[in-house]
C-alpha cells in the first residue's frame, strides 16, 4: 500500500528551548490507523497543525496526500450562520450522503439546521460526515468520538475502520483503550 503521510526528522516547538518534537518520524499507509496518544500539552493537536501546514517546523519534512480532518471542537468547524447542508455542499459531492447518514446514525433533517441547534455529538457526526464525503486519502481525527455516547462511538469507529481500503487514518486520542482497540500502532508523545 502507498504512503499517505510521511513525516521525517520533524523538529518543532513554540520556543527553540522547549521542543515538542525532535527528529520525530512517522509513516502512514492506506489501510492503517495510527493513534497519537499523550498528555494534554504534549503536542498532539500541534502535530495536526503541522501536517495541515498551519505551523512551520524548525526542520524536517512532511508529505501528506489528499487529506481531510475532523477537529475536536465541532462548533469551531462550522460557520454559525449557515445550515450544515449548505456548508457540506460547498466542499463535497453529496453522492454518498445517504450511506454515511445511515452509518453514523444521523438524520437528514438535522443537516437543515444551524450548528447551534444541534448537540455536540450530532455536530461531531456532521463533521465526520463532511470529512468522509471528501473521500480523503488521509483522514486526521482529533478526538473524533469524545462527544459521542459509547454506542454511537462504536458505530462511528466501525464505519471509519470499514473505509480503510480507501485511506489511512491518524487518530489523536487520550483514550488509550480506544487506541488499543482500533489502531495498528500507538505512538506515545
Amino acid at each position: 500500500m502507498s504512503s499517505v503521510l510521511e513525516i521525517k526528522n520533524l523538529s518543532f516547538g513554540y520556543t527553540k528551548d522547549a521542543l515538542l518534537f525532535e527528529n520525530f518520524s512517522i509513516t502512514l499507509k492506506k489501510g492503517e490507523i495510527k493513534a497519537i496518544v499523550g498528555a494534554s500539552g504534549a503536542g498532539k493537536s500541534t502535530l495536526f497543525e503541522l501536517i495541515l501546514k498551519n505551523l512551520r517546523p524548525f526542520s524536517g519534512e512532511i508529505k501528506a496526500s489528499g487529506l481531510s480532518q475532523v477537529f475536536q471542537d465541532p462548533y469551531s468547524s462550522f460557520h454559525p450562520s449557515y445550515t450544515l447542508l449548505n456548508q457540506i455542499k460547498d466542499v463535497v459531492n453529496l453522492e454518498d450522503l445517504d450511506i454515511y447518514l445511515d452509518a453514523i446514525n444521523l438524520d437528514y433533517a438535522l443537516l437543515l439546521k444551524l450548528p447551534h441547534e444541534l448537540s455536540g455529538g450530532q455536530l461531531q457526526r456532521a463533521s465526520i460526515l463532511r470529512a468522509m464525503l471528501m473521500k480523503p486519502q488521509l483522514l486526521l481525527l482529533d478526538e473524533p468520538t469524545s462527544a459521542l455516547d459509547n454506542v454511537i462511538q462504536l458505530e462511528v469507529m466501525r464505519m471509519l475502520m470499514g473505509k480503510l481500503n480507501d485511506m489511512g487514518m491518524l487518530l489523536i486520542t487520550h483514550d488509550i483503550e480506544l487506541a488499543k482497540w482500533c489502531a495498528d500502532e500507538i505512538v506515545m508523545i
